[in-house]
């Protein structure tokens, strides 16, 4: 079984197409979700831990790696879980790859772009190498093994879409937020997706938000009487809910514009 982990948020995330450009490390929101996702799985007993190389995989896997319950577990860094290699496109604004040709390519029909410039990836040599990297650490840990892989969203998608058997044009209707989990057990026969883009979060923030201040409530409030009293009935979300990500935040990878 393996659990699929994207990195935390860095100060790009949501602006930028980080790529593969060095030095981009997790900021303080990403530090603080690394460490909240360590947490939650300190107890689970794990027979390896595998990232990309890049620093904010790197860095969210240690988080997780240092918070083992008594069961230390090393990080090992394995090149075919880097993120895609976006060419020219590394390192540019997403406002500005959005007014490009080739973007609504990118979410369309992804199995046909190779992205421009010297050492540009095809998305499906991406997704040949990720589950290819899957395959590979399945056949080396055992079928009984329970491993971590952090990687970046695009290389995400592409694995869960391997899994449940759909072609990768489909893999822009997958979300993979910053520092979500995704489980994955396989079996002789076929694998089983077990959990998707698992953040942590109350259910608070998928509650239909109520009117803005000074609209009158329409079809859908609770009152007193006929008239009612114009009381949403989606209330605020309680205390220690996640509320929606910010565009950007949560919105998977190049598909709704993480970059990472």
């Amino acid at each position: 079984m393996v659990l699929l982990v994207r990195h935390g948020l860095t100060a790009g995330t949501g602006t930028v197409l980080t790529g593969r450009t060095p030095g981009i490390a997790l900021d303080e929101r990403g530090r603080e979700q690394a460490q909240a996702l360590a947490a939650r799985l300190a107890g689970v007993p794990l027979d390896a831990i595998v990232t990309s190389p890049l620093d904010r995989c790197r860095q969210t896997a240690d988080a997780i790696a240092a918070a083992r319950d008594g069961q230390p577990v090393s990080v090992t860094e394995d090149v075919e879980l880097a993120e895609v290699k976006y060419g020219d496109w590394t390192g540019k604004p997403l406002k500005r790859l959005a007014k490009e040709p080739l973007w609504r390519v990118v979410q369309a029909h992804p199995s046909a772009v190779r992205f421009p410039g010297e050492g540009g990836e095809s998305m499906p040599d991406m997704a040949h190498r990720a589950v290819g990297a899957i395959r590979k650490w399945n056949a080396q840990l055992g079928n009984d093994a329970v491993y971590l892989i952090c990687s970046h969203g695009d290389v995400i998608k592409a694995v869960i879409a391997d899994c449940l058997g759909m072609h990768l044009d489909m893999c822009q209707r997958i979300q993979v937020d910053p520092c979500s989990l995704s489980v994955i057990r396989y079996t002789p026969l076929r694998p089983f997706l077990l959990r998707m883009n698992d953040t942590g979060g109350a259910v608070g923030g998928l509650a239909r938000p109520g009117p803005a201040p000074g609209q009158q409530a329409a079809v859908g409030t609770s009152g007193n009487g006929a008239a009612g009293n114009g009381a949403p009935l989606a209330q605020a979300a309680a205390p220690g809910a996640v509320s929606r990500p910010r565009r950007g935040e949560g919105d998977a990878a190049i598909g709704g514009g993480a970059g990472g």
